[in-house]
């Protein structure tokens, strides 16, 4: 493979990485303004986070089994498409009950992209590239919390919430084209591959079955647990408690993002020196410990200040 090609398949692939954080953080400093215009509270506003990982876990197991039946490009040109569409009723949402089944929606058609980029680097690289793809991939998935609150406070700010989502749909849209005419896909459709519900949750029984799953995606939960906490707390932490503006709120989120990118870029250095069971030992330990200090620390608080 050609350098130019190689680096236009890492720049399309990294954009369908990047589409789900930049869906996820770009709203954020609108939150007080949803609130406002919505006739709803900040909390209520929080549930669109909510709906929008639950969309994110329903696609996951959706997409896997249609990426393989149908091949790579067809689930995912329909994903991106439900994306657009769900990203332009956003634009125009008056309720607060309608935003959050969109948010679903939109969250469904956005996770086909993160799972074709992952099914797609095993199918174009050979097996020596794909730890160095990857590596550039979550680059690029660290530079998305950066980047987008810290953009999405400027377009709030200059022209309203509204505007965010016009702006994720115009975003899909170019991620579509990106993926028709700079994809290729080497993966065969595997006909034979059964879609009947009693196939496809046999398959999820058997990886269950698996004890390597369970210590992987128990340490994978608990530290997104804490990162998506933290996700849908901030907007009301910042912008309702210390009352900065949408602005303020983007780059202090940009900001608190760059540990995220540091430690995903030392983590391939240290790699090279400890396993990654050790590697996951010891980051488990280490966000337990400053969990339980998070914990004293409220709990000090509201015995010096009752509510």
């Amino acid at each position: 493979m050609d350098k130019k090609k190689y680096l236009s398949l890492v720049i399309v692939l990294g954009c369908l990485t990047a589409l789900g954080p930049f869906s996820i953080d770009m709203y954020l400093p609108g939150f007080t303004g949803i609130a406002k215009d919505l006739n709803t509270t900040v909390s209520n506003v929080s549930l669109t986070l909510s709906s929008y990982f639950i969309g994110i876990s329903a696609g996951q197991l959706l997409y896997g089994p249609l990426l393989d039946r149908f091949g790579r490009k067809k689930p995912l040109y329909i994903g991106l498409l439900v994306y657009i569409l769900a990203s332009f009723a956003c634009y125009f949402v008056t309720s607060i009950d309608y935003f959050i089944g969109l948010r679903f929606i939109q969250a469904v058609g956005s996770c086909a992209a993160s799972v074709a980029a992952m099914t797609l680097v095993r199918d174009l690289f050979p097996v020596s590239e794909i730890p160095k793809v990857f590596a550039k991939l979550m680059l690029i998935l660290g530079l998305s919390p950066m980047l987008a609150p810290t953009l999405g406070g400027y377009i709030t700010s200059a022209f309203g919430w509204h505007m965010v989502f016009l702006v994720l749909t115009f975003m899909g849209i170019g991620v579509l084209l990106a993926a028709k005419f700079y994809l290729p896909s080497n993966y065969q459709p595997d006909t034979t591959l059964s879609l009947k519900p009693k196939s496809i949750i046999t398959n999820f029984i058997a990886v269950l079955k698996e004890p390597y799953f369970y210590t992987y995606a128990f340490s994978g939960a608990v530290a997104f647990s804490g990162l998506f906490t933290y996700v849908a707390s901030s907007p009301i932490i910042f912008m309702d408690i210390f009352e900065v503006d949408e602005k303020v709120y983007g780059w202090i989120f940009a900001l608190l993002s760059i540990s995220f990118i540091g430690t995903s870029q030392l983590n391939s250095y240290l790699l090279t020196k400890y396993t990654s069971e050790q590697l996951i030992n010891f980051g488990l330990k280490l966000q337990f410990s400053i969990s339980i200090i998070f914990a004293l620390g409220v709990y000090f608080d509201l015995m010096i200040n009752p509510a």
